[in-house]
């Protein structure tokens, strides 16, 4: 499988992974695509499942589930947990939430500065994990990751300091004096050159396949989106120079004083921790020591102020990488969450923790990694091996048992109270007086000399493999590690003198300050004995396998295929070991004699009921084991199933898929039936909501037109009795439905009381009333002057005042004209000017009777010109204008153009009179007149059409008709 790139392998729910020391393309979006939502069985194996199948226990079961990653140092455990955490991100927040996006995107950025401060090129390893981190993600009850939790364990500070040959410090120093600009270094006091740094110097020629130049960049872009702000950001680099600048001062002895030899340092770092430099040298050289009320500063010898110098750059390097973790922790965390309001709140985690790991020179570091994997490899047993084969006895199923190596009696040996290495250890820590590694040994050597997996060079004196006085063996369950003893104790005690707690505290540079709170205490005050490094150790990684426990783990076994990091190379030795040592033959032969799933009876009839008829939706059986036993038969399961006291067992996970499918299908019917009950419900609710809403409503419009036609008649109770019947009362504002109502209402209101008027006239005034109507019908809006304010005469030249001289020679004209046509009314009689198509101005008078139109001469006592009977009168045509312009229209294109004129008053407007009294006329014969108001006017004289057109003349004393091109132009007065 290795040969052909087939890196994973199932046992199970575990993956076995082999590091392939090169990139496969099996990662990418199509490979996420493959896996998502499918089953364990359905793909080949990869990482990808394992992570889905935690994904999916989380959502289906609401199941805090974790995925544990283990494996020795360089065998891909980091790599893995990377993908896992790609492929849960990518799989979640179909709906592209921002706040969710913005915490997946924060959960992904973080491996990346965690990887810079807390990882380091080792001998079997480009970038080993040197710190352990357990990673919870909070998922909301939709399955999107809405926040997240990092804890991280024992960082090996050491490094720091001192690298064992062909290692090198942490990443985040070279990535600074490989990435950082020009003017960054020089702000910092660096240089590129690494190995002009002693803490970091054998590391500055080693190759490593991390571009550091490359990573200083995607550190610093990955810290500002987690929310780092940019003086945090220069804080934490300000912070890395300072432990290189300590690196490099010389202390030396001048007499009995110690003093620093290269003084321009301390000036630099004092400005890197923005603090004074007088301070950073006292706390170099001096420690401050209180004896009862008296406080002392007690000079340190040069290999003191060294030992000072360099506990101080680890543990200022160990609460700047904490001080990282806690800030990514504060804007990743949950906040404001209620889970009555935002459904059950469940959690993933994904644990990346340092590999077993054998050096040429194992120390205090080594032991406690290697007893952090001892516990891991416990809750492996205790999970996978041991708890099962006793579920199995316990249940009553039959089972054969299968012998495994059961380590505990490694993590007694290490943790167990008062006789374990870390009880010693404290022990050793807390006597009087000077205590030295040596004493310690012979401690062991006294305690667990007869302990079948400790041994040491006194316990067995033939062993040359082991130094006197230095070296002890502890068999672990993944090989013999040979341990120094050498700086066991100090690195347990982890001393820092209080004058560097204080020093930090009193910085003014605020992140600083913030990361060393207890510099605040006072030099006399008494504090509590702070638990020692391995104490703190032992504790945290109880503290995470009872976490790991509590929730449903998943395995990823990684596994190196040789030791020299090459592609083509499968050591079958090396990993013949690993398999052994993991245990995994003994989890195959669980895994093969066993069941893949158990659940209770109860939960197994809640989870499936509904896929028989005999369960769903409740069962008449005498018990749930019944019921299940009758919903596995009605499918024909019974051959993959054991069934417990309390639980039921299936041996193959395709039986379960199989149950999940029809799960799935027979969901979708639930839900479409639930779905149909509850719209009939709505609609049904909605309907009786409708129909009252709509009673309502009728008794409401009805109330509405009732009070409106009652506001009416009260408000024209009296109509009859008013001056004016009723029209300065103001109409109510009806109803909307009343709207049509009320204009034929106001219709018929208008029309009484216009009856109501004309009846109050006298029945001499109407013909005239009437005339006044039509002429206001067809000149409203066309002209302004209609007369209608005067008394309409109509036959003017009858009258004395308009005609003095010659009214007594018109009268008998006009009677004989009676006799003759048999007229019965004279319609119009008035002065005018006319001119004809000889473009002949002369002056005339028109009669208008209700048979004939007929012009006169006034000057020839009226003899009549010319006779137009009334049906051959087709129309009228007058200006827009105050002249009285009029064209007669006739049906033998034989039209008469004159302007009226009075005597008195001159100014005297007779055209609406006159368009009033024959459109009135024609109105009772039922016949049509057409009046059209223009200007020019158009007109025909005997067939020729031309136009007149009215112009303003201020000398002109009279109308006056002139030829024009087009026709005539009727000059009229302008004042």
């Amino acid at each position: 499988r290795f040969e052909k790139g087939r890196i994973y392998t199932f046992i199970g729910e575990v993956v076995v992974s082999m590091n392939p020391y090169k990139n496969l393309n099996i990662y990418g979006r199509d490979m996420i695509e493959q896996y998502k939502g499918r089953e364990l069985y359905e793909r080949p194996p990869h990482l990808f499942a394992i992570a889905d199948a935690a994904y999916k226990a989380m959502k289906r079961r609401s199941k805090d589930t974790c995925i544990v990653i283990s494996g020795e140092s360089g065998a891909g455990k980091t790599e893995a947990s990377k993908y896992i955490m790609q492929y849960i991100a990518a799989i979640t927040n179909p709906g592209q939430r921002a706040e969710v996006e913005r915490v997946k995107n924060i959960l992904l950025k973080s491996n990346c500065v965690l990887e810079a401060f807390g990882n380091a090129k080792t001998n079997r390893n480009d970038n080993s994990s040197r710190f352990g981190k357990y990673m919870d993600i909070n998922f909301d009850f939709k399955g999107d990751p809405i926040g997240g939790h990092i804890n991280n364990y024992l960082l090996e500070k050491s490094r720091v300091i001192v690298q064992q040959p062909g290692e090198r410090s942490f990443h985040s120093f070279y990535q600074l004096l490989q990435g950082g600009s020009d003017q960054m270094l020089r702000s910092l006091h660096l240089q590129k050159d690494a190995s002009a740094y002693s803490y970091i110097c054998p590391g500055a020629q080693i190759k490593c396949s991390i571009n550091d130049g490359a990573e200083f960049k995607a550190v610093a872009d990955a810290m500002k989106v987690i929310g780092f702000k940019q003086e945090e950001i220069q804080t934490v680099y300000k912070i890395v120079a300072t432990i290189l600048h300590l690196g490099n001062l010389k202390f030396s002895v001048d007499g009995d004083t110690p003093v620093i030899e290269n003084g321009k340092v301390v000036s630099i770092i004092a400005d890197l921790l923005s603090t004074k430099s007088d301070m950073v040298e006292k706390a170099l050289l001096f420690r401050t020591v209180a004896t009862g009320r008296d406080v002392i500063d007690k000079q340190h010898t040069e290999q003191e102020a060294t030992y000072g110098r360099d506990a101080f750059a680890k543990a200022i390097y160990e609460r700047l990488f904490c001080w990282i973790v806690t800030h990514i922790n504060d804007v990743i965390e949950v906040k404001n969450y209620d889970t009555t309001i935002h459904g059950k709140n469940t959690v993933i985690g994904v644990l990346d923790i340092y590999g077993f790991e054998i050096f040429d020179n194992n120390s205090f570091e080594q032991f406690c990694i290697n007893y952090c994997n001892e516990k891991l490899q416990q809750l492996f047993i205790q999970l996978v091996l041991k708890q099962e084969q006793e579920e199995y006895q316990r249940e009553g199923i039959p089972w054969k048992h299968i012998d495994y190596f059961n380590n505990q009696v490694i993590v007694d040996l290490v943790e167990q109270q008062h006789k374990g290495i870390i009880a010693i250890l404290d022990d050793a820590c807390m006597n009087v007086g000077k205590v030295t590694d040596e004493m310690f040994l012979e401690a062991l050597n006294n305690k667990l000399g007869k302990h079948a997996h400790f041994s040491s060079r006194k316990l067995c004196a033939t062993d040359k493999t082991l130094e006197f006085d230095r070296d002890f063996r502890i068999k672990h369950y993944a090989g013999d590690v040979i341990y120094s003893v050498t700086g066991f104790i100090d690195k347990n005690k982890d001393t820092l003198f209080q004058d560097f707690k204080r020093l930090m505290y009193n910085s003014s540079n605020p992140v600083l300050k913030m990361m060393w709170p207890e510099g605040k205490l006072s030099i006399t005050e008494v504090t509590k004995r702070p638990l020692t490094a391995a104490t703190l150790f032992k504790n945290s990684m109880i503290a995470l396998v009872d976490n790991l426990a509590s929730k449903e783990p998943y395995y990823v076994r990684c596994i190196k295929p040789n030791d020299k990091k090459s592609p083509q190379l499968f050591d079958e030795e090396r990993c013949r070991h690993q398999v052994e040592y993991l245990g995994l033959l003994e989890n195959v032969r669980v895994r093969r004699a066993g069941f893949a799933y158990r659940q209770t009876y109860e939960k197994f009839l809640h989870r499936y009921k509904m896929i028989s008829e005999f369960t769903w939706p409740n069962h008449d059986l005498p018990s749930d084991k019944d019921a299940v036993k009758k919903l596995i038969e009605c499918h024909g399961f019974q051959h993959d199933v054991a069934y417990g006291k309390t639980k039921i067992f299936i041996r193959t996970p395709r039986t379960l898929f199989t149950l999940e499918e029809l799960h799935a299908k027979m969901l979708v019917r639930i839900v479409l039936f639930l779905q149909k009950v509850w719209r009939g419900t709505l609609a049904r609710l909605r309907y009786k909501r409708t129909k009252a809403a709509l009673t309502i409503l009728k008794y409401y419009r009805r109330y509405k037109v009732k009070a409106y036609i009652h506001e009416v008649a009260r408000r024209f109770h009296n109509v009859r009795l008013m001056k004016d019947y009723g029209k300065h009362v103001q109409w109510p504002t009806p109803p909307k439905v009343l709207r049509r109502f009320e204009e034929a209402l106001q219709t018929i209101y208008h029309r009484w009381r216009a009856g109501e008027l004309i009846r109050s006239v006298p029945p001499e005034v109407l013909p005239q009333l009437r005339a006044k109507v039509a002429a206001m019908e067809v000149l409203k809006g066309h002209r302004a002057d209609i007369g209608l304010q005067r008394v309409w005469e109509g036959n003017y030249i009858a009258l004395k005042s308009d005609n003095p001289q010659t009214t007594g020679s018109f009268i008998p004209v006009a009677n004989e004209l009676k006799r003759k046509d048999k007229y019965m009314n004279v319609l119009f009689s008035c002065h005018v000017r006319k001119v004809n198509r000889f473009n002949k101005v002369e002056d005339r008078a028109i009669f208008i009777t209700d048979r004939h139109l007929y012009k006169m001469d006034p000057m020839k006592q009226y003899k009549v010109m010319r006779t137009i009977p009334l049906y051959n009168l087709i129309g009228l045509s007058v200006s827009n204008g105050k002249d009285q312009l009029v064209v007669f229209h006739t049906k033998d294109n034989k039209d008469l153009i004159v302007c009226l004129f009075s005597k008195e008053p001159s100014n005297d407007s007779r055209i609406g009179e006159l368009v009033g009294v024959l459109a009135s006329h024609f109105k009772r014969s039922k016949r049509a007149l057409q009046v059209s108001v223009t200007n020019p006017v158009q007109c025909s004289l005997h067939g020729r059409k031309c136009t007149v057109s009215v112009e303003t003349k201020i000398n002109q004393s009279q109308p006056d008709f002139t030829k024009h091109r087009s026709g005539f132009i009727l000059c009229v007065p302008g004042n």
